[in-house]
């Protein structure tokens, strides 16, 4: 196929599942004591999960009456109260809102601010068991597409099982008559975590798409029957659960959404924000060659390890301080590289763009879902990655294929090179910082569904197939109460070197919906002549013009122009700086304390 998306799939402390992920790999059946490990693990997550459940319960004061036996023999439903159907008005699939509460033990007694928890509660007890049920399946007959699809779905079931039961945590209701929720994560957080929940069950769905039936399909799509639905409605309740009703932040259609209004002024020294610690500028300036790293890997046997899988297998699980991994200069091919979400505040710094390469060749062709093409991959919260260059050398003729994915919250990728053609980086969801970066790529080669900013890099439009058309940026926001959107802030929109001499035979736009609620923005960006008037190409007819956010804002150079741009209802030329500062670090992702104390440079504003 050409232009078409090909195969498209566009902490708790707890360590589930992570100890069955290997069996995932085998290609067709597993034997039945690996089965019997399974599904203890497994009941073991599924017990966590409800013990997570109940015990965030506990607060909940509710008056709990349980059914009779006959109301029971019939099915009968509660009725559902005042609060819940006013809780549900508010959803996007208010029916199931309603079905799905009226049964949860304490809900029908409960108001409306109890409900919050309650959706918590009892969405992450239904993923619980969408994770139980799906991996009952793995002994099944699987090709490679099935298998790479179906381990996709097993590794987001149990990275959703976490968001929940962190948000879980933070939205358990008061017991010191204060009024205030848990203090485990902000609101912005929860955010966070409820719309990459939400992400994860639509990208596993979406890794299905491209299979043509069969007995795996049919019987995962069954166990996660209403799942994004239900994801979507605990998002839209704990949204709405503020005590304006409303939320004051990046424009949503009629929606907004809460978030913190005050934040630390930045000055600029040497290039770094005057608060950081000495210590952290220190590291961030550090030459590597004198840097205490924690472990070293280097192909010559000079090192700690000669691969990267090794150092990472090595690197302490939880860490709550910064752990170093420094891969020396070198090209290395690794199967599966991935820094798992137990593998938190793991630091990797290289020798410099080009020197230190970490590449794969992996594409949907050779029948591997986009998600699973990635050559390196971290979900693990407080990544960083400095100093290198991450590629996918498929090339274009082999469509999706993934240099880096990212779903880690709270990552930052400084001065590093993403190289590759279709769909070069895939930030996937959670929080995420570029900054001083290159990436490269053709047909959507920045995508996915992340809360995502980068400031000060240079993005590169490749030469395409013939009869392709380059798009730089698709976004996935499926629903309008997500906190997600890329935002491309005092960036170089550039034409790479084999597009130059041939920029009037291909098309090049700033990016195309790929999900109802997509929304990207340039902000004081420079681009070159090759980016077309209109500015943005549609996805498919007029799917998502006008649910969309697309923005510009005081963008310069030749292909910054805006009077001959699209005039779809979506699409707006932002005027004012309040506007555009809701697309800001300091606003869109900024929320804590937890970039400045990466010690990576960044503009909080829309400029110093």
């Amino acid at each position: 196929m050409g232009y078409g998306r090909l195969g498209s799939s566009k902490r708790t402390e707890s360590s589930f599942g992570e100890s069955f992920r290997s069996q995932l790999e085998e290609p067709t059946s597993i034997s039945s004591s690996k089965k019997g490990n399974r599904k203890l693990i497994i009941l073991g997550v599924v017990s966590f999960v409800f013990l997570v459940a109940a015990a965030a319960s506990a607060g909940l004061v509710v008056i709990l009456r349980p059914k009779t036996a006959g109301e029971r023999a019939l099915g009968i439903r509660g009725k559902p109260s005042q609060a819940i159907s006013k809780t549900c008005s508010k959803t996007r699939y208010p029916d199931l809102c309603v079905n799905s509460l009226v049964d949860f033990p304490g809900a029908l007694q409960a108001g409306e601010r109890d409900l919050v928890h309650i959706s918590v509660n009892m969405t992450l007890r239904r993923v619980g068991k969408a994770l139980y049920d799906v991996s009952d399946i793995g002994n099944l007959q699987m090709d490679t597409l099935v298998r790479s699809a179906y381990g996709d779905c097993m590794e987001l079931l149990e990275d959703s099982v976490e968001h929940l039961s962190r948000s879980l945590a933070s939205v358990v209701p008061p017991t010191d008559g204060t009024g205030q929720t848990g203090t485990v994560g902000s609101t912005q957080d929860v955010m966070t975590w409820l719309s990459a929940a939400l992400t994860n069950q639509d990208t596993c769905v979406e890794g299905f798409d491209v299979v043509n039936g069969g007995n795996v399909k049919n019987q995962i799509q069954e166990r996660l029957k209403d799942l994004s639905e239900l994801v979507s409605n605990c998002l839209a309740i704990f949204a709405f659960s503020g005590d304006d009703g409303d939320f004051s932040g990046v424009p949503i259609q009629n929606r907004r959404r809460l978030m913190g209004s005050e934040f630390p002024a930045v000055e600029e020294s040497h290039g770094f924000p005057e608060w950081l610690t000495r210590r952290e500028r220190r590291l961030l300036q550090m030459p590597v060659d004198v840097m205490r790293a924690d472990i070293v890997v280097s192909k010559d046997g000079n090192g700690t390890f000669k691969k990267i899988s090794d150092a990472i297998k090595a690197a302490p699980e939880h860490s709550s301080r910064r752990f170093i991994i420094y891969v020396k200069a070198g090209r290395y091919e690794e199967k599966n590289l991935k820094v798992g979400r137990r593998k938190t505040n793991l630091m990797f710094m290289g020798d410099g763009k080009g020197k230190t390469v970490i590449t794969g060749g992996k594409s949907v062709f050779d029948n591997f879902t986009t998600f699973h093409t990635a050559s390196f991959a971290a979900t693990g919260a407080g990544f960083i990655a400095r100093d290198i260059t991450f590629e996918n050398y498929a090339g274009p003729e082999k469509h999706q294929a993934v240099a880096l994915r990212i779903g880690a919250d709270h990552s930052v990728v400084y001065r590093c090179n993403v190289i590759g053609y279709q769909d070069t980086l895939y930030v996937h969801s959670q929080r995420q910082f570029y900054r001083e970066c290159d990436v490269y790529g053709t047909v959507d080669f920045i995508f996915g569904n992340a809360a995502v900013v980068l400031q000060n890099c240079s993005l590169y439009a490749r030469k395409p197939m013939d009869q392709q058309k380059n798009t730089i940026t698709a976004q996935n926001r499926k629903d309008p109460n997500q906190n997600t959107g890329i935002s491309i802030h005092e960036c170089r929109i550039l034409a790479a070197q084999d597009l130059e001499s041939v920029k009037v035979t291909y098309q090049t736009y700033l990016g195309r919906p790929w999900k109802l609620y997509s929304r990207t923005v340039y902000m004081l960006s420079y681009m070159e002549d090759h980016i077309h008037p209109r500015g943005w190409l549609e996805w498919n007819a007029t799917f998502a013009l006008d649910t969309l956010y697309y923005g510009e804002y005081m963008n310069y150079g030749p292909g910054g122009a805006v009077g001959q741009r699209v005039g779809w209802p979506g699409y707006r030329v932002i005027t004012q700086a309040a506007e555009a500062a809701k697309f800001t670090v300091a606003q869109f992702i900024y929320g804590s304390s937890w970039l400045p104390a990466t010690g990576v440079a960044f503009v909080a504003g829309l400029s110093v």
